[in-house]
């Protein structure tokens, strides 16, 4: 008479066992499965964050475009004479100036200054790309004291001026006491600054061709393309008018 109750209650138990089991079975699952897509989740978001920082360190901005005006020999001299326009950060230009060299090669100084690379990974807006001044402009057949000035040395360059305010405190601190902080580590590294020295880019100019200079966190390139046929049209009949 006992051995009903009994068989029943071991069927209630190994009931009861076998869902604990399968409650646990489930619960590992659900805990593994959630754990992998939490991953993959985490996995995704440090790609995209990894994509955006290779990026800004290879992000290229556009600082000046040149094209040759005119071309031609002066008392046995190749002369050659360069539009050069600057661009702010905006993209909006600053009014073109021209140059005249002694032959077909351009050299262009400039003062440029980089920040360490944590202000470009975390896309710093003061510090998170390296900034440029041009210094001078001269040909391969000329002194480079004999260059023309292009933007004032110990000043903001043109193509920062209308920024936000502190930005404008900022570069200004850093051109105005550029040669003094190139000397004074703990001043550079109070400024996040990684170095700051003299650059040159220089290159052969030819009527066929648009060439940029371009900046990126890494420094200062110098590039070409070919121009416009309506541009190179333009310059044409601009010399036959004048």
């Amino acid at each position: 008479m006992f051995i009903r109750p009994i068989l029943r209650y071991l069927g209630k138990t190994v009931f009861l066992a076998t869902l604990i089991v399968a409650g646990v079975l489930v619960l590992y699952i659900y805990n593994e499965h959630g754990s992998s897509e939490f991953k993959v989740a985490q996995l995704q978001q440090q790609k995209i964050q990894l994509e955006q920082i290779v990026q800004r360190f290879q992000t290229e901005r556009r600082v000046a475009k040149i094209v040759v005006t005119d071309q031609k020999m002066v008392d046995g001299q190749m002369k050659t004479s360069l539009l050069f326009v600057e661009y702010r950060h905006d993209g909006s230009t600053l009014p073109p100036r021209e140059f005249t060299i002694a032959g077909n090669e351009a050299h262009f100084d400039a003062q440029i200054i980089k920040f360490k690379d944590q202000y470009t990974r975390d896309g710093d807006p003061l510090r998170g790309q390296s900034i440029m001044l041009f210094t001078r402009i001269y040909g391969a057949n000329q002194p480079p004291a004999d260059g023309f000035p292009i933007d004032e040395p110990g000043k903001i360059p043109e193509i920062y001026r209308g920024a936000d305010p502190k930005v404008s405190e900022f570069e200004q601190d850093l051109w105005t006491n550029f040669w003094k902080l190139y000397n004074d580590r703990d001043a550079r590294e109070a400024r996040g600054i990684r170095g700051m020295h003299g650059e040159g880019l220089f290159g052969q100019f030819d009527p066929d061709h648009v060439y940029n200079i371009t900046l990126r966190a890494d420094g200062g390139t110098l590039n070409e393309e070919p121009i416009d046929p309506i541009y190179r049209e333009a310059i044409r009949r601009s010399k036959q008018i004048n």
